[in-house]
């Protein structure tokens, strides 16, 4: 095992069953699964209603040597502070879409994060990974000209949502750890500040860094370390491409599908984009950041399973250990 445990994010496999996806990641090599709450992944609802659901679930992966550490609600989240619509019914439990009334989508959502909480800390687990969906996303190009005080307002109807989430998650020992990412409330260094402050510094409110979301927008995604380091509760490895030249679609993507041969940028698996590891991992030694790094593999033009395979063995040759002394030291008298 290198220094930190490498796990696989099951989001992106979520139509395979939880059987046969582990029985692949301990064949390519994975420590563990950051399991999503999809497919049969990983189900809330059974985890708080039946006692012996979970301890099922971890004896399933320990015939395979797998471990977890996370578990992700990335889905249900994002109709917490989203302006819900019928592209929700297609990611959301039916439990939580109901009639599909974004009123009663967006306090199903809040109570299933809630009870995300608990079962995580039943499970054993410190940290949740998500989304929080975004009031003002919508507002992010300012034309009609958009007045300050309806950003406030947005950060201010997003708080009213999450603190009541977060108290629970407080309660029951578990960092809820925002994906920033586009659409949500957090998308780069300044938002993830001014989200922090809407939440006045809420001590169960923390991130997932995923590089990947940052470099083709430009945004420093090595200060991000530095700025957050301790709110940083996981660690997504995902690559992203962007072109040396002038596209025909630009940053916003021009309503293409990923994989188009028009994109400025696309995801990439591991080592086959521009994002920087070698410098993350050392960020991260700086940082204190001993916790898993989790594949989350997305790549338009390979073959998923050669990627999840050979991503395990890409993280495993660029992660390392901090020094434990400097190397000068060797030379010093005792």
């Amino acid at each position: 095992m290198p220094y930190r445990p490498v796990t696989l994010f099951t989001g992106q496999w979520a139509d395979m069953p939880l059987d046969t996806l582990a029985q692949k990641a301990a064949d390519w090599g994975y420590d563990g699964l950051e399991l999503a709450c999809a497919g049969d992944h990983f189900d809330v609802e059974q985890a708080v209603e039946d006692d012996g659901y979970l301890r099922r679930k971890r004896q399933h992966l320990a015939e395979y040597d797998l471990e977890v550490w996370a578990i992700s609600q990335h889905l249900v989240g994002q109709a917490v502070s989203d302006r819900v619509d019928e592209r929700h019914q297609e990611i959301l439990p039916e439990r939580v879409w109901g009639d599909g009334d974004p009123e009663g989508v967006t306090r199903r959502a809040i109570e299933e994060m809630r009870r995300t909480a608990a079962a995580a800390s039943a499970f054993g687990l410190d940290v949740v990974t998500g989304f929080t969906g975004s009031p003002v996303w919508p507002l992010l190009y300012a034309f009609p000209p958009t007045p300050q005080a309806m950003i406030d307002e947005g950060y201010e109807t997003f708080a009213d949502q999450w603190t009541p989430i977060l108290d629970t998650f407080a309660d029951e020992g578990v960092q809820f750890a925002l994906e920033v990412h586009p659409t949500e409330i957090a998308f780069d260094l300044s938002t993830a500040e001014r989200t922090l402050d809407a939440l006045d510094g809420h001590p169960a409110f923390g991130f997932n860094y995923d590089p990947s979301h940052f470099g083709y927008q430009g945004v420093d995604y090595l200060a991000f370390l530095d700025r957050f380091a301790d709110r940083v509760d996981h660690v997504h490895m995902k690559d992203v491409w962007w072109a040396d030249e002038p596209q025909k679609a630009g940053v916003f993507g021009g309503h293409l599908p990923f994989g188009h041969e028009d994109r400025y940028w696309d995801f990439r698996s591991i080592g086959r984009g521009k994002i920087d590891f070698e410098e993350i991992i050392r960020r991260l030694n700086r940082v204190g950041y001993d916790g898993p790094l989790s594949i989350e593999w997305e790549d338009s033009g390979m073959d998923r399973e050669h990627g999840a395979k050979e991503a395990c063995s890409r993280v495993r040759a660029v992660d390392f250990p901090p020094a434990e002394a400097g190397f000068e030291d060797a030379f010093a008298e005792e």
